[in-house]
């Protein structure tokens, strides 16, 4: 089965003053959904950023195996277009350009279709089928947005391009609970349909929601426990640091 394999992954800073994940290594197969968890500061964040080519960190050493094919030091469009997709904590406002119109130009860009009457269409089935209010993509990237309307728009982005894996970095942050609920579904849907998730959350709803296969705890840009739904629990009781600290 294909899956998305990290292997020995060491991120830095672009500057290198620091390396902030050290030797992390997970899989994630086409329709699973893994979590990432971890107390703030160990490495989350760092880790979904380094692995998608964002320009403030660098990959020292490691491999990203898509496909059978190395990509970690791919850049940013050529990962996309290799099938990763990264939903960021803060998504960035684009002003003046409308999500219809940005979509289109990145569905072109990974091979979609040029016809541009065709993608819109498309697209709106999409929007129809989550739900997602009439004018949406008539809409300045997240501009105006709110928060939870953010989030939704990450994944309309994500339904429309469809990629193979995607990367969502706290998706459900901020969001009231009628947002979460269709935030929750469209995972399911799309993992569903094939999509692999690697998940940062720090909430123990979505885990109830979502049933993961594999739970990944980061501490000290390290993983420093993995297993199922069990470590819940254990998190809980014990907290991160004692969690992860016990058996060292």
């Amino acid at each position: 089965m294909n899956q998305l394999q990290i292997k020995d992954i060491n991120i830095d800073t672009k500057a290198g003053t620091k390396t902030i994940v050290s030797g992390v290594s997970l899989s994630i197969k086409q329709g699973e959904i893994v979590i990432l968890m971890g107390q703030n500061g160990s490495g989350k964040s760092t880790l979904l950023n380094g692995i998608m080519g964002h320009p403030g960190y660098k990959i020292l050493s490691g491999d990203i195996i898509l496909s059978g094919k190395d990509i970690a030091m791919f850049s940013s469009d050529e990962k996309a277009r290799s099938g990763l997709f990264l939903s960021p904590q803060t998504p960035p406002t684009i002003e003046g350009v409308t999500l219809a119109q940005f979509l289109y130009a990145a569905h072109r860009a990974i091979g979609g279709t040029k016809d541009i009457l065709s993608f819109y269409k498309y697209a709106e089935e999409q929007r129809k089928k989550l739900g997602i209010e009439k004018d949406f993509l008539k809409r300045y990237v997240n501009d105006g947005l709110s928060g939870g309307e953010k989030k939704i728009s990450e994944l309309l982005q994500l339904a429309i391009l469809k990629p193979k894996y995607a990367l969502l970095d706290e998706i459900d942050s901020g969001v009231d609970m009628d947002a979460l609920g269709k935030i929750i579904s469209t995972i399911r849907n799309l993992a569903e349909d094939g999509i692999g998730f690697l998940l940062v959350t720090h909430s123990d709803k979505i885990l109830d929601m979502l049933s993961p296969e594999m739970i990944y705890i980061m501490y000290d840009g390290k993983i420093a426990r993995s297993g199922g739904k069990e470590l819940l629990n254990e998190i809980k009781e014990k907290g991160y640091t004692k969690l992860t600290c016990q058996n060292k």
